[in-house]
Formats: C-alpha cells, sequence, structure tokens
C-alpha cells in the first residue's frame, strides 16, 4: 500500500525533501519504510514505530494520528510536522 507523506519543519529537514511516497499498512509500518530510506529523518523523529515527542502526524488532514496500529488506506495522505512548524 502506498502513502504520500508530506514534511514540515524539523522532518523535512531531515529528510531533505518536500515530500515521499511510502509502503504500509499501517502508521508504524509507513514510520519504519521511511526511517530505512532517510535514516536522519528516523533518528530525529521516530523511536521505532512511534513518533518521537513533539512530533506529530495529520492523516487526511481530518485528524492527528499516533497509534502506530493506525490503518491507512492506499493513496492516503499524511502529514509528518514538529509542533513547532506552523510558528
Amino acid at each position: 500500500m502506498l502513502v504520500n507523506v508530506e514534511f514540515y519543519g524539523i522532518p523535512r529537514s531531515r529528510a531533505q525533501v518536500p515530500s515521499a511516497s511510502a509502503t504500509g499498512v499501517t502508521l508504524g509500518e509507513i514510520l519504519q519504510d521511511l526511517a530505512a530510506r532517510f535514516p536522519a529523518l528516523g533518528e530525529t523523529c521516530f523511536h521505532g514505530s512511534l513518533l518521537k515527542p513533539g512530533f506529530v502526524a495529520n492523516l487526511r488532514g481530518d485528524r492527528f494520528v499516533s497509534d502506530p496500529n493506525t490503518v491507512l488506506q492506499d493513496g492516503d495522505k499524511l502529514l509528518l510536522l514538529s509542533m513547532d512548524a506552523g510558528g
């Protein structure tokens, strides 16, 4: 399953790209896929399949999610941002 991920704030700085596609069925799997492809992002923002404190994920622009077992749909849009990204 392919999910479109946009990075803001510190996650964008660590990934060094504004967006990427990631593979997985759950939020935790998506984070692990991203960590494998963007090691600096993983080291700074994730603890295994969990978001570190100070980082949040927004699913479809509808709600914030943090449970690694949250099931995603093919083609979903996920925003990863640091809590200070909005100023």
